[in-house]
């Protein structure tokens, strides 16, 4: 009887004395307006561009058939560098000698951080595409993955194929 007393006073002292989250949704859809969601890429010049799904589209599509977890996937996608294409990127006679010293920052919504060398997404260093993806097996990724994603056919550890991609940003080494 002591055992169920104790339970039942630290179940009422977690009701009572705990404050209560609700959930409320967000601003953009409690006001009726409809979420638009956007990936913000920044070139090296340290000006960006926030790009829409409906801005993706505008691009030129691929599909990319990959093994995911040991099961067959296909994304719908744009090639990473069309995607870059829209700031300013490293190349041209500033960054003839430097090039190689730029990498790619891309950020996810839940804070996990990865890097691309610029020398893996210059045409001119390697042909080893990359991709960033909009849909999987034909419908929209999940909440769990998506609104975008990058996948990396060919790499063994598909710890660079990012989820919930927020944010790509051209940076320089110091």
């Amino acid at each position: 009887m002591n055992r169920m007393l104790s339970v039942c006073a630290i179940a009422f002292a977690a009701a009572v004395l705990l404050p209560a989250q609700e959930q409320q949704p967000a601003p953009d859809v409690a006001a009726g307006a409809p979420t638009q969601a956007t990936i913000e890429v920044t070139g090296i010049d340290g000006q960006g561009v926030n790009l829409s799904l409906a801005d993706l589209s505008k691009l030129p599509q691929h599909t990319v058939n990959v093994t995911e977890h040991g099961k067959p996937a296909s994304f719908g996608s744009v090639l990473l560098t069309d995607v870059l294409a829209k700031v300013a990127l490293p190349v041209g006679e500033k960054f003839h000698r430097t090039a190689a010293s730029c990498y790619l920052l891309v950020e996810a919504r839940d804070g996990y951080k990865v890097v691309f060398a610029w020398a893996e997404l210059d045409a001119t260093f390697m042909d080893k595409p990359i991709f960033l993806a909009t849909t999987r097996d034909g419908k929209p990724l999940s909440g769990t993955d998506g609104p975008f994603q990058l996948v990396a056919p060919g790499e063994k550890r598909a710890a660079r194929w990012i989820r919930q991609v927020t944010a790509m940003r051209i940076r320089q080494a110091n």
